[in-house]
């Protein structure tokens, strides 16, 4: 063990903003704690039983969870990083860019939510924005994840509900902001790749420490996101920020 203890990832599992199958990622989790990661697989009050801010208010408690008990896990608080795939992404940069601050909860309030890095996996970041791109999908109807998660509205006719719901808008220059490893498949027809790209140009005109891989011929969490080369990326750009 590492002096200090091991550190931690907490892994949100993509699922739509739906309820997710944790144990279906355990492929993702055994291949992380290979690496010597302690991993906090993460499941969520999901969006038909909890609309925005459940999801992320969930996250935070999962990390302040694992500060609270990291002496019983033999991990490192200080060292703790966020990593989800798809609303999973989501809900990490929604978690990773606010810390302590709203959309919070008081779960565990006497720690900290604040973190290392971050590392998006193709996550939707501005949901105004997603219809304006191609897709699969209808980006603005109620019945959409998007906009299930916000409470069952049309995203584009809920403006500002929408941009509370969005990544994107707790940025700012003043305000510090974890590392972040963006990844997205360049073939994604669910999550518009402009998504990510939108992200980066934000955080790099904003000073922040940000990394963007494209997985040219990756979709929406296949073709290249199991790969061994796509988890070594990773792998390498977490050794220098944990």
């Amino acid at each position: 063990m590492p002096e200090g203890g091991w550190p931690v990832i907490v892994f949100v599992r993509g699922s739509t903003f739906h309820e997710q199958n944790v144990t279906d990622y355990s492929n993702y989790f055994v291949r992380i704690a290979e690496q010597g990661y302690v991993v906090a697989a993460l499941k969520y009050r999901h969006s038909d039983i909890a609309p925005f801010p459940a999801q992320m208010q969930d996250c935070k408690t999962a990390v302040r969870f694992m500060h609270k008990n990291a002496e019983r896990f033999h991990c490192n608080k200080d060292r703790i990083a966020l990593w989800g795939d798809s609303s999973g992404g989501h809900t990490v940069l929604m978690a990773g860019f606010t810390g302590n601050r709203a959309p919070d909860t008081d779960s565990y309030a006497e720690e900290s939510a604040e973190v290392n890095a971050i590392v998006d996996w193709h996550g939707p970041t501005d949901f105004a924005k997603m219809n304006f791109y191609p897709s699969s999908q209808n980006h603005s109807d109620p019945q959409c994840p998007e906009g299930v998660v916000i409470g069952g509205g049309d995203v584009l006719e809920h403006p500002d509900l929408s941009a509370r719901a969005s990544p994107m808008t707790y940025l700012s220059a003043d305000m510090p902001t974890p590392s972040t490893l963006i990844m997205h498949g360049g073939r994604d027809q669910l999550v518009p790749f402009n998504q990510s790209c939108r992200l980066y140009a934000t955080l790099k005109a904003l000073g922040k420490d940000v990394t963007f891989y494209k997985l040219d011929n990756a979709c929406h969490a296949c073709y290249g996101f199991r790969s061994a080369r796509a988890l070594r990326l990773v792998f390498d750009w977490l050794s220098d920020r944990l």
